[in-house]
Order: structure tokens, then C-alpha cells, then sequence
């Protein structure tokens, strides 16, 4: 029997494995999957929304609903939850733990309440504002001076624990030397309701469930139209004072202390302008 040549034995072996070519691999052999070229790579899934949660008075509902369109536009990813009622319901919900990240205050008391608790962070004042009286567009003309409001048959107040409650009963105290001693019992006479927040007192004027109510200059404003507007003499006016906050515990504290920078800076001076708020006044601006 003739011996096959060797050489080409050799050749046709060789030739048998480069047509074989992966498979001729020993079976623990492992190549690294296919993929596209780091030129054609696909972009990164954008970030996942961050909720910065914002307690605040029911009296900022459409100033701070301006700022947090603003907020979100300048922080990519960024959400701007917001929680609007009274100042005394929101101290409480923060201090049985709900999560927020910004307080922001129609008044001073309960910003301090929640500061001596160690709550909330050092407050700063952005804003101020006024109160005025509001007529039911049915009395507009016989409740023309803020003397004229114990003639009102029914009025509605903010209850003493509210922010808009407690300044009133300020300016009634304060009244009762420029309009008589007597002032603030007639008025107190007619009170048929006081309301848990100041939109609420302002809600029941403007539907004509009460003749006359005490509500800040920017409620006022939202409501164009709906009430009659009367102002209070300057020597019986008193100041409302709007602190904010960063929480002790927030949960966003970045974006909760750029959401307060935004307040005090020049575009959100503008907002509050825009919807009547005041600038904070001389040693005011710092809560103490």
C-alpha cells in the first residue's frame, strides 16, 4: 500500500482548520460579544426626576407656582412638589415628620416654633406684604372705609392661630385708638366664621357667603373682579413678615437651598412684585 505524503497531509489538515475557524476552538474558549463602536454608542438614560418638596402659606400659591416653573427650568431633573394650607397646619405636619424640604411662613411665631425645635435651619425673610379689607361686590358701596366694617352684617376672619388671624387682631387692637375704644367689639359682633386659612376667608367673600373679610394685599390681587378692595390707613396697618427655611431633615438639601436662593434673588424679588408682595424691611430680613 503506497505511504500518503506527508506534505500534503500537513496542507490539507491546515487548510481543514481555516475553514473550521471557531470551531476548531477548545471548548473553555470564550470570545467577547460584538458591540457597536464606541463612536456609535447610545447616550446615557436621563438622570431620574428629584422631587424638592416646598411647604408653603396659602397666600404664595400663585407666586411660588411662577417660581417653581422657573426652578425646574434652570435644574434639569429637578420637580418642584408643593404643599399649600396655613402656616400652622404645614409647622405641624412638619413636626409629626412629614417630608418636606423648604417651610416657608406667613409669620415669624411658627417659623420660631419649629426652629427652637431644631426642625428647620436658619430663616431668612423674602418678602412682606399688607392687609386689606374685602367686600362682597353686593356691599361695595356702602363698605367703603375700614371704619364702615362693623356695619358689615357677616364677617369672616382668620382664626387666631393663623397668621392672617393673628395680624388682624393686631389691627383691630391697633384701631381701636384712631377709630374708638369700641371698635373692635363691634366688629368681633358680626364674625360669623374664622377660617383655617387665609384663602378660605377670602373664598367666602368672593361667593357672597360673608360681606367683609381681612386678607392680605396679594389675596386680594389674585381674586381681581370678585371683591371690592378696601385699604387700611397706614397708622393701623400692620406688617406681615413671610420666613423660609431649609428643613433639618430634607430629603433634596441642594435643591431645597438653591430653591431658597432663588427667593431672595432678583429674579424672584421680581415674581413677588409682580403679584404684590413687599421686600423684607430694614432688620426684618433676618428671622429671628
Amino acid at each position: 500500500m503506497p505511504i500518503a505524503n506527508p506534505s500534503r497531509r500537513h496542507f490539507c489538515w491546515a487548510l481543514g482548520v481555516a475553514l473550521l475557524g471557531t470551531s476548531c476552538r477548545a471548548p473553555n474558549e470564550r470570545t467577547a460579544p460584538a458591540g457597536p463602536s464606541t463612536s456609535a454608542r447610545a447616550p446615557a438614560p436621563p438622570a431620574e426626576p428629584r422631587d424638592v418638596t416646598v411647604f408653603a402659606a396659602a397666600s404664595l400659591r400663585e407666586s411660588f407656582t411662577a417660581l417653581g416653573g422657573a426652578f425646574e427650568a434652570a435644574h434639569p431633573g429637578a420637580r418642584v412638589v408643593f404643599n399649600f394650607a396655613g402656616s400652622q397646619t404645614l409647622r405641624a405636619q412638619i413636626e409629626q415628620g412629614a417630608p418636606a424640604d423648604v417651610f416657608a411662613s406667613a409669620d415669624e411665631r411658627h417659623m420660631r416654633a419649629l426652629v427652637d425645635a431644631k426642625r428647620v435651619l436658619e430663616p431668612r425673610v423674602f418678602a412682606t406684604n399688607d392687609l386689606v379689607v374685602v367686600v362682597a361686590k353686593a356691599d361695595e358701596t356702602s363698605l367703603t372705609t375700614l371704619a364702615a366694617l362693623p356695619n358689615a352684617a357677616r364677617i369672616v376672619l382668620g382664626a387666631p392661630e393663623v397668621p392672617v388671624g393673628a395680624y388682624t387682631e393686631r389691627m383691630l387692637e391697633r384701631a381701636q385708638k384712631t377709630l374708638g375704644a369700641d371698635f373692635r367689639s363691634r366688629v368681633e359682633a358680626h364674625v360669623v366664621s374664622r377660617e383655617p386659612d387665609v384663602r378660605q376667608v377670602l373664598a367666602k367673600v368672593s361667593l357672597g357667603e360673608a360681606d367683609a373679610g381681612v386678607v392680605y394685599r396679594t389675596d386680594a390681587l389674585a381674586a381681581k373682579g370678585k371683591v371690592a378692595v378696601v385699604p387700611i390707613p397706614p397708622e393701623d396697618e400692620v406688617r406681615a413678615t413671610y420666613p423660609v427655611a431649609v428643613t433639618a431633615s430634607a430629603p433634596a438639601p441642594d435643591l431645597a437651598r438653591a430653591f431658597v436662593e432663588l427667593l431672595s434673588s432678583p429674579a424672584g424679588q421680581r415674581v413677588f412684585a409682580e403679584h404684590g408682595f413687599l421686600p423684607p424691611e430694614g432688620a426684618e430680613a433676618n428671622a429671628r
